[in-house]
């Protein structure tokens, strides 16, 4: 008898307990400076999934181009902004096209 009790008891409980779902992570806002002919933070970590923005407060175009060609922002003239959603894991070096020396780092997990 106090089986069923404990039992019928549990089973009431869980009626009114919420559902479970599976977490799914969220991707992100990543965001860069550009100032100062340079890339700030010159090393970034972000998901698959995770969109980076980068905004050029220098006083020339510059764009964010991967040394591979997988992808690049448009041209992004004084304080506009350009976005990447990053599509695959690996570890991208990047560049601005108008200034080959400007360089920096994306380590998408």
């Amino acid at each position: 008898m106090r089986r069923s009790i404990l039992f019928a008891f549990a089973l009431a409980v869980g009626a009114f307990a919420p559902p479970l779902f599976a977490q799914t992570p969220q991707p992100h806002l990543v965001l860069v400076e550009i100032q100062g002919f340079a890339f700030v933070p010159a090393m970034i970590e972000v998901a698959v999934g995770d969109t980076v923005v980068w905004t050029n407060h220098d006083f020339v175009p510059h764009t964010a181009t991967a040394d591979d060609e997988s992808w690049t922002t448009p041209e992004l003239p004084v304080d506009a902004a350009g976005r990447v959603v990053m599509q695959k894991a690996g570890l991208f070096t990047y560049h601005c096209r108008y200034h080959p020396a400007m360089k920096a780092t994306i380590l998408v997990k």
